[in-house]
């Protein structure tokens, strides 16, 4: 790389570090995979822990599903300790993230048949939503960040689907006495589907909706997942769809500042594209999948006032018919974006020859060592060496035309970032 090639992205990085780094943050969610390890046989928690280490995940999305923690009412509901309920399939996971310093984004969710008139846990709760939300606080001290609720805009995880129902008989309750027990917890409303279902309602009318109830909310949430394996986390081929999808992070941010202000925190809590092998029908090759993992990051951390992202899942899920959009396959197998996760990479622009690239090394902390390499003479060879921002980002300018490979590399990973042909 010449001097003054060199010169150039040194002081892009120093400039942007100066800046202050993005505080956005990127997590995982795996709740099956956490809480039983992978079938058919069930590995040890430590070591599930562990791999989330070596991915350099920060913070995990996890949910509490209530109708298991408390099948029968409590007596003391606000009281952790209170007989009736039952912590001890998720205690463990909770205490393992806690012991490994990984931000813990707790969602309740599941109502038990006394709080819903004998329903299914779909179903909206008619009370003690709040009293749980605070007993889970208590047992759990060290959490910030709650959502109430999934995607309460569809029928399969909220029923019936009423903006007005959620909004009075969770969203509310659940802010109020999560912020009774701790000030600084933070709550999400929303977490709504990017799409409506024939039974469901579309995001924008229920976000719309949930103004209108005068919701309470630290944050909204989505989960932007495509729609189509054709959209990519830039470009959605149907100029006409009213879907709230990461292709059009831009229309969910504005939708958030019209409705709550710019001040408003939008989180990103569900994202994913499945792979082709195994989902042929939805899923996409394993090295596109990885590209997007790059490219998603990316669009968030351009995106003011989006502060989060969670991938989903860590590993497919047993059945065909569920979620492929794992790291790993069924059988453990490392898709390249189990490396894409750890060493996001992707292209801001070209000019010529002048590329901008961005990337992070998510393990590690502070400011983290890292090379570009390309491949030169069939080989790769370094094109320089830098340390990013404290946020373990970076963005760069190199000598780079159409065609080029280059991958990412850092000490604090054991393998590299899939490789990234420059456009």
């Amino acid at each position: 790389m010449s001097a003054a090639v060199a010169a150039t992205a040194a002081l892009l990085l120093a400039g942007h570090a100066a800046a202050g780094i993005s505080s956005d943050r990127f997590g995982i969610q795996d709740d099956a995979w956490l809480r039983w390890g992978p079938p058919p046989f069930s590995s040890p928690l430590q070591s599930r822990l562990d791999l989330l280490d070596s991915l350099g995940v920060k913070m995990v999305r996890f949910t509490l599903v209530w109708r298991e923690i408390a099948p029968t009412e409590p007596t003391s509901p606000t009281n952790p300790n209170d007989p009736a309920y039952d912590w001890h399939a998720f205690d463990p996971v909770m205490r393992g993230l806690h012991a490994h310093h990984i931000t813990a984004l707790v969602t309740i969710w599941g109502s038990p048949r006394w709080a819903n008139g004998g329903h299914g846990q779909n179903f909206m709760p008619t009370r003690g939503i709040g009293n749980f939300a605070y007993a889970a606080a208590r047992r759990y001290p060290w959490v910030r960040l709650w959502t109430a609720w999934n995607e309460p805009n569809l029928r399969v995880f909220a029923a019936p689907v009423s903006p007005a129902l959620y909004v009075r008989n969770v969203l509310n309750p659940a802010w109020a006495w999560l912020h009774r027990a701790n000030r600084a917890n933070r709550v999400a409303g929303g977490v709504t589907s990017p799409r409506r279902t024939p039974s469901g309602m579309a995001p924008v009318a229920f976000a719309e909706a949930m103004r209108r109830a005068h919701a309470r909310l630290d944050a909204y949430a989505a989960n932007p997942h495509p729609v189509s394996r054709n959209e990519t986390p830039f470009f959605d081929p149907c100029r006409h769809c009213q879907t709230l999808t990461m292709a059009r992070l831009g229309s969910i941010r504005r939708l958030v500042t019209r409705l709550w202000g710019a001040r408003m925190p939008l989180w990103l809590t569900e994202y994913a594209y499945e792979t082709n092998p195994p989902q042929r029908t939805r899923g996409i090759p394993w090295a596109r999948q990885a590209l997007f993992v790059g490219q998603s990051a990316l669009r968030v951390w351009q995106q003011p006032g989006t502060t989060l992202l969670i991938w989903f899942l860590v590993r497919d899920e047993p059945r065909v018919v569920g979620w492929q959009s794992g790291l790993f396959t069924t059988n453990g197998v490392p898709k390249p974006s189990r490396a894409a996760f750890a060493l996001p990479l992707a292209q801001i622009s070209r000019l010529r020859t002048r590329t901008v690239l961005w990337g992070q090394v998510r393990p590690g902390s502070g400011r983290r060592p890292f090379a570009l390499q390309r491949i030169r003479a069939g080989r790769w060879v370094n094109m320089g060496g830098w340390r990013t921002g404290v946020g373990g980002t970076f963005r760069v300018a190199v000598n780079l035309g159409p065609g080029v490979r280059v991958r990412l590399r850092s000490s604090r990973a054991p393998w590299p970032s899939p490789v990234l042909v420059v456009q």
